[in-house]
């Protein structure tokens, strides 16, 4: 489990097309260290395995459903992606509840400063994000989402877009700073609002008839 807090970003060093898989190779100085083989990893909010390490290297595999889902099999040699460890037990939970299973790819639809004459470094941004169709059932006002494995807050929602309110520091220490309008970016919705959707009771299908209202009296 993760909670979108980015602890650093890593660059994309190559992605090798083989037989049933791709294997990923990420640069991040200061990070490939803290692995062991068999970690799990959030890369831009999707969860990985490490499997071998040479620092300042990691590789780890994706499998076919990975490529299907995110934006990892977008990516190219130089891309900045966004890196997390799994939360160890007893750690205050900063963001929310982050799994790193990726619901689908979204498209980054603008991402401008609140004030544009602004030092970039000072100003808040507005992050709006096209959201895949089946993930938009858990999109709610004021509820979490996670964008590149960022934990966010969703400021609105039109039921398409959500937009974001995004601090000066978001942006300087994750993979927005870099993301251009158009970009596959990978949503995940908070897994407490899905299990409350997906658990809400059908709505009933009684109906009021000319024999019900005759059997009771009517």
């Amino acid at each position: 489990m993760f909670t979108g807090i980015i602890e650093a970003t890593g660059t994309i060093a190559a992605l090798e097309p083989r037989e049933g898989i791709t294997r990923i190779a990420v640069a991040a100085p200061g990070f490939a260290e803290r692995l062991r083989k068999g970690d799990s990893i959030a890369v831009s909010g999707t969860c990985l395995t490490a499997l071998e390490m040479a620092p300042p290297l990691f590789f780890a595999d994706l499998a076919a459903e990975t490529l299907a889902r995110t934006s990892l099999g977008f990516l190219k040699p130089g891309s900045v992606v966004n890196l997390e460890l799994p939360t160890a037990a007893g750690t205050p939970l900063g963001g929310h509840i982050v799994q790193g299973h990726v619901d689908g790819r979204g498209e980054l639809v603008s991402l401008d400063p609140v004030k544009a004459s602004a030092d970039p470094a000072q100003t808040d941004w507005w992050l709006r994000v096209r959201v895949p169709e089946d993930t938009r059932p858990y999109m709610v006002q004021k509820g979490s989402i996670a964008i590149d494995g960022i934990s966010l807050t969703i400021a609105t929602w039109d039921g398409d877009i959500v937009g974001v309110a995004i601090l000066p520091h978001t942006r300087s220490v994750t993979n927005l700073r870099v993301l251009k309008p158009g970009d596959p970016v990978n949503v995940e919705a908070d897994v407490m609002i899905k299990l409350a959707v997906d658990q809400k009771p059908p709505a009933s299908t009684f109906e009021v008839t000319l024999e019900y209202l005759l059997a009771n009296g009517y």
